[in-house]
């Protein structure tokens, strides 16, 4: 019984060992990528912030070229599925596959389809259904939170 109960410890101190390795190493992970960003980047990616509306540059880019997480540089949207939805946000219709995951967000009251990069957990914005074709979706993201790369 004492050997049972000996490696049932040492199991359980194993796992709390990895687990707190596994935390040391997003909590550095999330200090090294965000050492770069802004305190308004940091703010929107990691405490679902908002930046305010026509703020912006993204707003008016018109070039050809790729949109990339400022978290974590991961791709994801491409210019051509870039749009004006006059909402003030850059807004495309259509992003890469499987780079977001998405949550119901309830703060202002009515459910809205927040969105947040797979790679690294930052927020970007939220989804609504009332895009142009072929989707019909408007991903709404905050500019500060996006990279633009034109095309060579």
């Amino acid at each position: 019984m004492a050997i049972i109960i000996f490696k049932e410890k040492f199991m359980v101190y194993h796992l709390i060992g990895a687990i707190l390795i596994i935390t040391g190493i997003i909590l550095s992970s999330k200090k090294k990528m965000s050492k770069d960003l802004t305190p308004e980047q940091k703010h929107i990616l990691f405490e679902e912030g908002t930046e305010q509306p026509g703020s912006s540059s993204l707003n008016y880019e018109k070039r050809e070229g790729d949109y990339f997480c400022v978290g974590c540089g991961t791709k994801l949207f491409e210019s051509n599925t870039k749009y004006e939805s006059g909402s003030g946000w850059p807004s495309f219709f259509q992003a890469l596959p499987n780079v977001f995951e998405t949550k119901i967000d309830t703060l202002i009251g009515s459910p809205r389809t927040e969105y947040h990069c797979k790679k690294c957990g930052g927020h970007h914005g939220h989804i609504f259904d009332d895009g142009p074709e072929p989707t019909k979706k408007r991903y709404c993201n905050n500019g500060a939170c996006l990279i633009f790369k034109p095309k060579d």
